[in-house]
């Protein structure tokens, strides 16, 4: 008798390990579920700062953009995008993917439309930077596409613009060199080409040199 019950007990005692058994293995299961809720959350994040760039044909519509889509609300800025993807225009426009139904729809309204939307988050391209910064001791230049300002680093004293091959460049340098940055017109309000709308790129980032370099 006393044999039999031991071989009962020792079968409740197999089942309830199992049972204990299978209950860590759920908790592990739940454990795992509640790790991918901030996975999930991680991967919407994500998608929300995924951001793409808006091809153009011309660089009149990727300027007339910017200024539409600027004047809206919607966070974009002029690149220079991909060699693989220029199309004769050396700019394109850079744009979170969360907006992309809603600025599609506002530049259809004003009949300006992109040529290719490219994901660059899906083909892990990399805008290039539209201005670059050289360094000369007393003198900094901003490059941005194929024009040039250069400036006195104490002074902000413009000594020098340069580059592209628009008509307007000699008139746009006549009207800025001698002047102070913060007190010489903005380029935009010189002239209407690609000449004066790079250099005028290139002179907001100026501006914003000096203004890093105050504080």
């Amino acid at each position: 008798m006393k044999g039999f019950l031991n071989k009962i007990f020792d079968k409740v005692d197999s089942c309830v390990r199992k049972n204990n058994s299978v209950g860590e293995n759920d908790g592990a299961g739940n454990g795992q579920e509640a790790s991918d809720g901030p996975g999930a959350d991680k991967s919407n994040l994500q998608q929300q700062a995924a951001r793409g760039l808006l091809i153009f044909s011309n660089t009149t519509e990727v300027i007339r953009a910017e200024e539409i889509l600027k004047s809206t609300g919607y966070q974009i800025r002029v690149v220079s995008p991909p060699a693989q993807y220029r199309t004769g225009c050396d700019l394109a426009i850079d744009f979170p993917l969360v907006e992309q139904v809603g600025i599609i729809r506002c530049l259809k309204e004003e009949k300006i439309v992109p040529i290719d939307v490219l994901p660059l988050s899906a083909e892990r391209l990399e805008p290039l930077r539209l201005c670059r910064i050289t360094d000369f001791g007393d003198y900094l230049m901003v490059k941005a596409a194929n024009m040039k300002i250069t400036f006195h680093k104490l002074t902000w004293k413009i000594v020098n613009i340069s580059g592209g091959g628009c008509p307007d460049v000699p008139y746009l340098a006549a009207e800025m060199i001698g002047k102070r940055l913060p007190e010489a017109p903005h380029p935009k309000k010189l002239g209407y080409t690609l000449c004066a709308y790079s250099l005028s790129v290139a002179y907001e980032e100026a501006l914003r040199i000096m203004e890093e370099q105050r504080c």
